[in-house]
């Protein structure tokens, strides 16, 4: 598919039962990984750019979405697939099209080498094999950067260009591509070790610390980083090389599906890959890390061991950005030169993060013991936060655990105004670059502490509801659809969550599927309606799992997120988070997705949103069911399976 290449819109009626049902925006969740790869063109991992990558946004198009949810999408490591420990601005090698850079006229990837790296996987093509697809890709780009020098020096017309191209590239985008492809030859040099284990020699300045000098040490770093660059210019080189092939290849891609009517959103993650914090470790606290404090969903807290700002580095005495402003308003404006939006992963990250110590041997033990960065003035265990403290002793709700959501129980403008300083840096970036409050994903999941509330309310921003951890005993639980907002986003699942095909089998099997149906029939049908329907759903998975898919349609919530697994009907879990499984991150939609879609949809075992947008419309009430009684008979027509 071509940029110009045009693409089947969805039917007009699922246009008009979204508009009649409010939903303004109706995005597919897929990271890299997960994108399906043409038989010809796979390396055991998925990518954006290729062939099979385009065709199935075409088909998602067609159903009806109008954007993508992305992952992170920076450079990973070869031991650790996840996307949430990638670099902040270099994208991962694995994305290149390698089979796209040995087309193009005078390809610097030879016919013979692509077809070796592709017959090389033998991971099934529903699955990702990282390991090979890492190796592969790094293998393509040695190649590809060998031929690129030969050709230049042979004086070849087409490699010439692209050096005075690389050079362009490389100049405009020094800020980070310099530190990121020194910290990768460096890497590379020691094995692929992380750079905690790299060599100590008697130097004044190690590679470890090159970019945090000891006081003093300031010029000799600088000489140390200019020795080095130059000792590996060539790996340098090379790594500049592959993020402009990148870079090229993800701007075509967006103009792509742009012109089919779908917007793209990329993935402000929380975390930190080792190449930023070896290259940016002086904006961060060094005796803290950041991670999720104990919650209802997962009690014992995730110790994720990501730096923490340093609030002193936000702003300058006279009030001008600062080391962090100013890495944060660079990270964010990139993003959105190449993204239509953001989803902010874990704002609490930018308001009023979980800190613990980095001291403690135990990282659980240190987590579940852990403070609010700026919402602890006077704790015994942690002394020095009180440093940061925004609130006052007397603002604090201390009969509650230091994690609940109203630890701290009031706020003055100004304290809102302090808490809000990073993320009202990102909403203002974004608006700057024509974007709107709904092109701002704000993935408030388990917690909504006070301050970040009071922070997003300021910004008129929604937040996460995933509705399959609602609480049915609760009519005020958060996570009810009835309890959503216009402003918010809605979603059965997400990439850290059972897929709604599996959590329905588990409901039937452990009795609580007559619960849910209950819950889920008093919110779509009508009550003369409703012992029946509850019935019906609590004796098949099937219309179970639609209703559950119908009643986010129905919600308030403007904006609705389907998960891949969720629209194709799989039912093997993407991600467990906090532990440690090599089936995390691998799951991917498998190459014969169009013909398992349609037998599947005819079963009701896939989405059928045409089936699911009927529900939902008559939930919304007699009037509307009958105003719109062609239109509800045109899904069911689409649909060709139903609920009832």
């Amino acid at each position: 598919m071509n940029s110009q290449e045009t693409v089947q819109q969805p039917d007009e009626a699922i246009v008009e039962a979204l508009r009649l049902l409010g939903k303004r925006r109706l995005a597919l969740a897929i990271h890299d990984a997960s994108f399906p790869g043409l038989a010809s063109e796979d390396i055991g991992r998925g990518s954006p750019y290729s062939e099979g990558a385009k065709q199935f946004l075409a088909f998602a198009r067609r159903l009806g979405f109008d954007a993508v949810q992305l992952g992170p999408q920076g450079q990973t490591a070869r031991d650790n697939p996840s996307p949430y420990d990638g670099t902040l601005f270099s994208r991962n090698i694995l994305n290149l099209d390698i089979v796209a850079v040995a087309n193009a006229p005078g390809g610097l990837l030879g016919k013979g080498s692509l077809r070796h790296l592709l017959a090389g996987s033998r991971r099934d093509s529903a699955h990702s094999d990282h390991r090979y697809a890492f190796d592969a890709s790094h293998a393509a780009l040695d190649e590809i950067y060998d031929n690129f020098i030969e050709r230049l020096t042979q004086g070849d017309a087409s490699a010439i260009d692209l050096k005075a191209e690389l050079t362009a590239f490389a100049t405009r985008q020094a800020d980070w591509l310099d530190a990121d492809a020194l910290y990768h030859a460096l890497a590379a040099a020691h094995g692929g070790r992380h750079y905690r284990d790299w060599p100590v020699f008697n130097e004044d300045c190690t590679e470890r610390d090159l970019y945090r000098p000891a006081p003093g040490q300031e010029d000799h770093c600088a000489s140390r980083r200019a020795v080095l660059q130059h000792r590996y210019q060539m790996a340098i080189e090379r790594y500049q090389l592959g993020q402009l092939l990148l870079h090229r290849q993800h701007a075509q891609w967006r103009a792509l599906l742009n012109g089919w009517g779908l917007r793209l959103y990329g993935d402000l993650q929380v975390g930190l890959s080792p190449c930023d914090a070896w290259s940016r470790g002086a904006f961060y606290l060094q005796d803290y890390r950041m991670g999720a404090p104990p919650s209802r969903t997962n009690p014992l807290g995730q110790p994720w061991g990501y730096g923490v700002f340093n609030p002193e580095q936000y702003l300058e005495p006279r009030g001008e950005p600062g080391p962090v402003m100013r890495f944060l308003l660079a990270r964010v404006n990139k993003m959105l030169t190449e993204f239509d939006g953001i989803r902010i992963d874990h704002p609490h990250g930018l308001v009023c993060p979980w800190v613990y110590r980095n001291d403690d041997p135990d990282p659980y033990h240190a987590v579940q013991h852990g403070a609010r960065l700026f919402s602890s003035p006077q704790l015994l265990e942690h002394p020095g936060l009180a440093r940061y403290a925004i609130v006052t002793p007397e603002q604090l709700n201390t009969t509650v655990p230091r994690y609940a959501d109203d630890w701290v129980q009031s706020l003055q403008r100004l304290q809102v105004e302090r808490y809000a300083l990073l993320l009202d840096t990102v909403v203002d970036a974004v608006r700057a670059h024509g974007a709107s409050n709904e092109d701002v994903l704000c993935e408030v999941l388990s917690t909504l502490p006070y301050p970040l509330a009071r922070v997003i309310a300021r910004q008129g921003l929604g937040r996460f509801r995933v509705t399959q951890k609602a609480d049915l005993d609760n009519p005020l639980d958060v996570y009810r659809s009835e309890n959503a907002h216009a402003e918010d986003w809605i979603m059965v699942g997400n990439h850290d969550t059972p897929p709604v095909w599996h959590l329905v089998r588990q409901w039937v099997n452990n009795g609580q599927a007559g619960e849910q149906a209950r819950y889920l029939a008093q919110r779509l049908v009508v009550e003369e309606e409703r012992e029946a329907f509850a019935k019906t759903l609590a004796s098949d998975w099937r219309k179970l799992a639609h209703a559950r898919l119908a009643d986010i349609f129905a919600s308030p919530a403007a904006h609705v997120m389907v998960f891949f697994a969720d629209l194709l009907g799989l039912e093997e879990i993407y991600n467990r988070p906090g532990i440690t499984d090599p089936g995390n991150w691998t799951l991917r939609v498998p190459q014969d997705y169009a013909t398992r879609y349609a037998e599947a949809v005819t079963r009701g075992e896939a989405l059928n949103l045409p089936c699911v947008l009927a529900l939902a419309l008559r939930a919304q009430g007699e009037e509307v069911a009958q105003t719109h009684a062609a239109l509800i008979a045109r899904l069911q027509a689409l649909a060709g399976w139903s609920i009832t």
